[in-house]
């Protein structure tokens, strides 16, 4: 293998994951082991690279135990941010200014870890190298709970968010038995227009729990007549009912359930509204029109995206895997490409890394099909759960000290 003459730069954009920083050691590892001169880390993605925020990551990962504390430390290790870069045609002047930047670094190969909107920035940068003859190779390293990337089977940080979800589910049933008392739980699951992490609650039923009485996601219009007439059904024969609802349920006139009595104000780069409340709104709808009838509404919220106490082994093994894969396809020579994950086989579970045009991924969003909602529109397919039980399997326990997990963490000097 020819020298690598090049550096090599890595950014983390968008949510967080309990994996993230496992790509980033991937991309990290690989680079040095096949002959990079330095890999620079952008502070805070792309947002960060224009204010020539980056470091030298030899001065911080020093060692194997540095690797291994990284790879188990979750959320974005670099810090993240959620730039949308205009278009190319709108504003040169920024790509220049990108550009100059990297060139100023003698980077070669630039690697963003990320999801939809990551793979946006990726497009963006990969077009303007070409247009502008750079021989600088641009990879997108998947990454995002949601799960909602397209030509992937799945994504890294979706099997630990998950396998959490799933946990906590069977958890929050088991409590609500414990008092002679009827009750109604909801439980808001993160999931803007994709419900697979709310389809997660359902691994909560096994042998020895029944798990959730309804699960809704935002691939169906949520029927909010229907549903309170199903939770005063249940009601009447069940101590404790257990719903799973996704943040982004919308009904049938396009808005959002939490729109129904508060207004979003929060708006970010890409025109995301920010979504909380579904749950607060159902229970204490619940709590005025089912008589005797106690409601809790618990918003897992952030805490599902970086629960590394509770990783996937598959999950962070494979986070790894795409963060290795992407350089050594870039120092192939590839470029405006994201890694995949192919499932080769359900069981035994095998599988594999490729590579996928960026252009047919960014701004497309995989949603969870049709056919692995039941026809009531109220609970997943067992389609849905043999999906899903691959991603969960077996733990990496964080490193403990003094009791607690000991993470790696970077905080940058103001």
């Amino acid at each position: 293998m020819g020298e690598v003459r090049g550096n090599v730069i890595v950014g983390q954009s968008g949510g967080p994951t309990a994996v993230i920083n496992s790509s980033l050691v991937g991309v990290y590892k690989t680079a040095k082991d096949r002959g990079a001169k330095k890999v620079y880390g952008m502070l805070h993605g792309i947002q960060g690279l224009l204010e020539e925020r980056f470091v030298d990551l030899d001065d911080h990962i020093k060692s194997d135990l540095d690797i291994e504390l990284l790879k188990r430390t979750p959320s974005s290790y670099l810090g993240s941010c959620r730039y949308k870069l205009p278009e190319i045609h709108e504003d040169q002047e920024i790509y220049k200014k990108i550009f100059a930047i990297l060139d100023q670094l003698e980077i070669e190969y630039f690697f963003y870890i990320g999801g939809n909107d990551s793979m946006d920035t990726i497009k963006k940068l990969s077009d303007y190298s070409i247009l502008n003859g750079s021989k600088i190779r641009f990879m997108g390293v998947p990454k995002t709970i949601d799960n909602d990337l397209a030509a992937t089977d799945h994504t890294p940080g979706y099997g630990s968010a998950a396998k959490y979800i799933g946990s906590i589910t069977k958890e929050v049933i088991r409590d609500g038995l414990v008092y002679d008392q009827q009750s109604v739980t909801l439980l808001e699951i993160m999931g803007r227009n994709a419900g697979w992490l709310t389809g997660a609650a359902a691994l909560a039923k096994c042998e020895d729990c029944e798990g959730p009485d309804m699960i809704f996601l935002p691939e169906i219009v949520f029927d909010l007549d229907s549903f309170m007439h199903k939770v005063a059904e249940l009601h009447k024969r069940k101590k404790s009912v257990v719903v799973a609802i996704s943040e982004g349920v919308k009904v049938a006139d396009g808005r959002y359930v939490c729109e129904l009595t508060d207004n979003i104000d929060y708006v970010d780069a890409f025109g995301h509204k920010q979504l909380t409340g579904t749950a607060r709104y159902l229970a204490q709808k619940i709590s005025r029109e089912v008589v005797g009838c106690k409601t809790r509404a618990i918003e897992f919220n952030s805490l599902q995206r970086c629960a590394s106490h509770i990783v996937s082994r598959v999950d962070i093994t494979e986070a790894f895997q795409v963060g290795g894969a992407a350089v050594k396809a870039a120092f192939e020579g590839e470029t405006g490409k994201m890694i995949i994950l192919k499932r080769v086989s359900d069981d035994p579970y095998i599988c594999i890394t490729d590579i996928y045009d960026v252009h047919k991924v960014a701004n497309v969003e995989k949603k969870v099909p049709r056919e692995w909602i039941n026809e009531a529109g109220d609970y997943v397919t067992p389609e849905f759960i043999n999906y899903i039980k691959p991603l969960i399997q077996a733990e990496l326990t964080p490193i403990m000290v003094d009791g607690l997990p000991r993470h790696l963490y970077y905080t940058e000097k103001l």
